[in-house]
């Protein structure tokens, strides 16, 4: 499709930008760094300005082509390849192939002192003749503080500063210039007023012994940008800056049902589980058997061959494995499989913020299906509760963005059950809770489903059982006195299998007694057969016997009629 008028009027207002190729920061930035214009980064030591210019550098050289130039007033060319060669960065390699120029300007502050000269032509002359050789389009100078170091006379220096700068855009390269961070100012000597264009500030703060590195923009003129503050890693792969800002309610739902791993919690949830990219709470008390539900979701989405990974603030990775054993589950072939990546941190290890750029980056590397966290209430350790829910709504947000089925277990108090510290009950698609119920000198405990959108579910009470063999959720007696659990509830239904056997019983006595009135009528009801046969073969006999004599006479009258010759014979 043509462009229109407008579009190209439109794309030939807006800023240039050229790409970092740091991850999150081009994403704030809406495209990179102004292109062709110099980028101020400062902040103290040791939060990563250094290892930001060089990573823009490299990326530029390898992902997008663009050969670079590095001038160090601080370390020399051989220092900074040993400092990142752990990241994968060969700057030999790019120095073989005209992809980079590194230099090291080395400032005697005592000659200049004796001499009384000092302006940066010959910097110029340097300068120029690295971004020559190499043909560069980025170029970054690490850190500018050296030149204010080498002349005491400030005035004469920023001068020279704003000629360098001004050169800088005239060779058209896009530039990055570190400085150090001043007290109540964003520099020592104020370069930002030369360098305005775009202002980075890093930050590496310690609150309540956390550590946390943060970015922010200060300016970026001619473009939007993010304003706020942006926590970032440094790793074994280099800069990783995550925006922090909620992605939004625009994502798509999903009709696909996942189970839970337990098949009587699939029927309480309309017979199918939980849907796919849903998040789900699970909140108990100490001991009601989170972690072990927890477990049986991952294992029920490694078993489709999904990726799970599982963030665990109070266990180890081993000892997790150790004690699903116990219920019958085995992770361990999960693991060795790389469908489940149990990541297991103290909650006191970073800030909060850095947990939440560290959860991004595991997300990102990994690329899970299903996400576990185990117990989000540990995070209040580390920060407030309405911090932890900002937070939280974040990753809810992120996880849905990218089709992930959440699940966060969370402690709550015996006296507040259906409340969470970090009030994220709202957040969920699903809300589930398992309490332990004190009765006849024991605890049990019971699980219910608090709520489930979406989704017709089961409103009843069960008796949540942990047992050698796994979990199990049963029905729980409904008595006059309230809900029987454990030995209550097997007492009671030890009662009514007895008291149904007696009746089972009773019944078969009944039975019993019927067949057998039923036999002696039936032996009854043969011997009046029997008689009343005999009776008529009686009787026959008799009428036999009648006729036979009533016969018999006959004969006798008729031959003694012949005998006296009384009658003539009949006839023929």
């Amino acid at each position: 499709m043509a462009e229109t008028d407008g579009q190209r009027e439109l794309s030939h207002r807006q800023l240039a930008k050229c790409p970092t190729g740091i991850t999150g920061l081009d994403e704030i930035t809406g495209g990179g760094l102004p292109r062709g214009r110099p980028t101020l980064v400062c902040g103290g030591a040791g939060c990563g300005k250094t290892l930001l210019s060089m990573e823009f550098v490299v990326r530029g050289a390898v992902n997008y082509g663009e050969p670079g130039v590095f001038m160090s007033f601080e370390e020399t060319s051989e220092e900074l390849a040993k400092n990142v060669a752990s990241l994968g960065f060969d700057l030999a390699d790019l120095e073989k192939q005209k992809l980079l120029a590194m230099d090291f300007v080395y400032i005697e502050r005592r000659e200049i002192q004796e001499t009384g000269e000092y302006d940066l032509e010959g910097l110029f002359v340097r300068l120029g003749h690295a971004i020559d050789s190499v043909g560069a389009k980025r170029v970054v100078l690490d850190t500018v503080e050296a030149l204010f170091a080498g002349f005491p006379n400030e005035m004469i220096l920023r001068a020279e500063l704003r000629r360098l700068f001004r050169w800088l855009k005239d060779k058209g390269v896009t530039a990055i210039i570190t400085g150090e961070r001043g007290e109540g100012t964003l520099t020592r000597h104020g370069i930002e007023e030369y360098v305005s264009d775009a202002v980075i500030v890093l930050d590496h703060r310690v609150v309540g012994q956390s550590a946390t590195r943060r970015m922010r923009f200060v300016k970026y003129r001619g473009s939007l940008h993010g304003s706020d503050e942006y926590p970032f890693l440094i790793d074994e792969t280099g800069f990783s800056v995550l925006p922090v800002t909620s992605l939004g309610l625009d994502y798509a739902v999903s009709m696909e049902r996942i189970t839970s791993g337990i098949p009587r919690l699939d029927y309480m949830l309309g017979g199918q589980g939980y849907f796919r990219a849903s998040s789900v709470l699970l909140s108990g008390t100490a001991g009601s058997g989170k972690s072990s539900l927890a477990a049986y979701f991952a294992d029920a989405a490694c078993r489709r061959g999904e990726r799970c990974l599982y963030l665990a603030f109070e266990e180890s990775q081993d000892q997790i494995i150790r004690n699903m054993r116990s219920i019958g589950l085995d992770l361990a072939p999960w693991v060795d499989k790389g469908l489940l990546k149990l990541h297991a941190t103290r909650p006191t290890l970073y800030g909060l913020e850095m947990h939440l750029a560290m959860i991004h980056k595991l997300t990102n590397d990994f690329q899970p299906r299903t996400v576990i966290m185990d117990p989000i209430s540990n995070l209040s350790i580390v920060a407030s509760n309405e911090e932890v829910k900002s937070v939280l709504m974040r990753l809810v947000d992120f996880f849905k963005n990218r089709k992930i089925t959440s699940f966060y277990t969370n402690l709550t108090h015996p006296d507040q059950l259906e409340e969470t510290s970090t009030g994220v009950s709202s957040l969920m698609d699903v809300w589930l809770l398992v309490v332990n119920v004190e009765s006849n000198g024991e605890r049990n405990r019971v699980f219910h489903i608090l709520k489930s959108r979406g989704m017709a579910h089961s409103n009843q009470l069960r008796e949540f059982l942990i047992t050698d063999s796994g979990i199990d959720l049963v029905d729980a007696y409904i008595g006059p006195g309230g809900v029987l659990t454990g030995s209550a509830r097997l007492q009671q239904e030890a009662q009514e299998k007895a008291a149904a056997l007696a009746a089972q019983e009773e019944l078969e006595h009944r039975r019993h007694v019927l067949d057998r009135k039923r036999q002696i009528m039936g032996a009854q009801v043969a011997a009046l057969q029997a008689e009343i046969s005999a009776e008529e073969e009686e009787l026959q006999a008799l009428q036999d016997k009648s006729k036979l004599q009533h016969k018999v006479a006959a004969e006798e009258r008729e031959q003694l009629a012949a005998a006296r010759k009384a009658d003539a014979p009949e006839s023929n």
